[in-house]
C-alpha cells in the first residue's frame, strides 16, 4: 500500500507544478500590459516595474494554487483510470479509501503551506507592490485617495470611497472621531477632488448626502441633516504619510486589531471581517478542491481525460464566482462574514464527502 501511495503521488507531482506555473504565467499576462505601459509612456525605471512584476506572484498563488492541486489530481487519476489501472487497485483488494486519505493528508499539507502564503507572504508582497506603485506616481497627496480602503492618511478624518473614476468618487463615507463625544459621520452619494498646489491639502466637495451635526442644546448628541453640496479640506497627517495598508496587505493580528479599533470608534468593520474569513477559507480550498477532484476523476472513468479536465475548469470557475457572490455578501452586511464565506468550502465539502462515499464504497 505505501508503494503505491508512493506511486500515486509521484504522479500528481509533475501536472500539479506543470498547471501552477502555467495558471500563474497566464495570470501574470494580464498585468503585463499595465506594467508595460508604464515603461512606455512614462519612462518608468524597467528595474522597479521588473520588481511589482515579481511582486504579483505570490498574490497570484493564493488563486492558482488550489485550481493546480485540483487539475493534478484530476489529470493524475483520470489517467490512471482510462489505463485501466483504477480497477486493477480494485481487484487486487486495495480499498481507494487509504488512496484519499493519503490525498487528504497532502491537502492538509498544502492548506497549511497556503496559511503561510494568505498570513505572511501576500499581505507583504501586496504592500511592498502597492508602495511601489506609490512611490511612483506624484507626490500630491491626492493619491492617497484609493477605493475600498479605510484612509487613516489626513488629520482627524477617517476616509472610505467605494469607486473613484477620474478625480470623482462614488459612495463616500468620512468619519470624523470626537474626543469625549460619538463619531461624527459624513455619507455622499457622490463628490469631487481637488488638491491645493504646494500644500499638503485636498479639497472635497461632496453631494446629494446626509452629516451629522451637533445639536446646541445636548452637544453629545446629533441631528442628521441632509445637503445637496458639502465642502472640505483634508490635512495631510504629518504622521501618516506612508501607504496605508489595505485589507489584503494586513495578517490576521493586524486585521483584528484593527477590527478592536473601529468598534471604538464605532466604525463600520464589515470590510475587515470579510478579509479576515477570507484569508481563512481561501487558505483550505486546495484541501476542498483535491476531495472534489479525486471522486470527479474515478467515478468518471469511461470519459475521457480532456472531458475531466473541462470538469475542473467549470468546477474551479464554479467555486470563486460563488465565494466572490458570498464577498459581496458580507461587504454588503447581508450577511455575517463569520458564515457566509464559509460557504464555498462547506457547500464544496459536502459534495466532495457525497460523492467519496459513492467513490470508495
Amino acid at each position: 500500500m505505501k508503494i503505491l501511495r508512493t506511486y500515486i503521488l509521484r504522479e500528481c507531482i509533475v501536472p500539479f507544478l506543470l498547471s501552477l506555473v502555467v495558471l500563474t504565467c497566464v495570470f501574470l499576462l494580464g498585468n503585463l500590459i499595465q506594467l508595460a505601459n508604464l515603461v512606455i509612456n512614462k519612462g518608468i525605471n524597467p528595474a522597479t516595474i521588473g520588481h511589482v512584476f515579481l511582486l504579483y506572484i505570490p498574490v497570484l498563488l493564493g488563486y492558482t494554487l488550489p485550481i493546480a492541486c485540483l487539475v493534478s489530481v484530476i489529470f493524475t487519476f483520470s489517467r490512471l483510470s482510462v489505463d485501466n489501472e483504477i480497477l486493477a487497485i480494485r481487484s487486487s483488494g486495495v480499498h481507494l479509501g487509504g488512496i484519499l486519505a493519503a490525498l487528504c493528508v497532502v491537502g492538509i499539507v498544502i492548506s497549511l503551506l497556503a496559511v503561510v502564503l494568505n498570513e505572511r507572504i501576500i499581505p507583504y508582497a501586496y504592500h511592498e507592490q502597492r508602495k511601489l506603485l506609490k512611490n511612483l506616481g506624484t507626490t500630491n497627496p491626492a493619491a492617497l485617495l484609493e477605493p475600498g480602503l479605510f484612509i487613516h492618511a489626513f488629520e482627524n478624518q477617517i476616509l472610505f470611497i467605494h469607486r473613484i473614476e477620474d478625480n470623482k468618487m462614488y459612495n463616500v463615507t468620512i468619519y470624523q472621531p470626537q474626543p469625549d463625544r460619538p463619531t461624527r459621520t459624513i455619507i455622499a452619494k457622490r463628490g469631487e477632488f481637488t488638491a491645493v498646489p504646494g500644500k499638503d491639502q485636498i479639497k472635497l466637495k461632496l453631494m446629494d448626502g446626509t452629516s451629522d451635526e451637533p445639536n446646541l442644546e445636548n452637544p453629545e448628541n446629533f441631528y442628521k441633516l441632509n445637503f445637496k453640496n458639502y465642502f472640505i479640506t483634508l490635512d495631510l497627517s504629518k504622521e501618516k504619510k506612508e501607504v496605508e495598508k489595505k485589507p489584503r496587505g494586513m495578517t490576521l493580528k493586524e486585521l483584528r486589531a484593527q477590527i478592536e479599533e473601529h468598534e471604538r470608534l464605532l466604525v463600520d468593520t464589515v470590510q475587515l471581517r470579510t478579509e479576515y474569513h477570507r484569508k481563512i477559507t481561501w487558505s483550505f480550498a486546495s484541501l476542498v478542491f483535491i476531495l472534489v477532484g479525486f471522486p470527479a476523476a474515478v467515478i468518471t472513468h469511461r470519459r475521457e481525460k480532456s472531458a475531466n479536465i473541462v470538469i475542473a475548469v467549470a468546477f474551479a470557475a464554479l467555486y470563486y464566482l460563488l465565494s466572490l457572490g458570498c464577498e459581496a455578501l458580507s461587504i454588503q452586511n447581508i450577511a455575517p462574514a463569520a458564515w457566509v464565506m464559509w460557504t464555498p468550502n462547506v457547500l464544496a465539502g459536502i459534495g466532495a464527502f457525497i460523492l467519496n462515499q459513492k467513490c470508495v464504497s
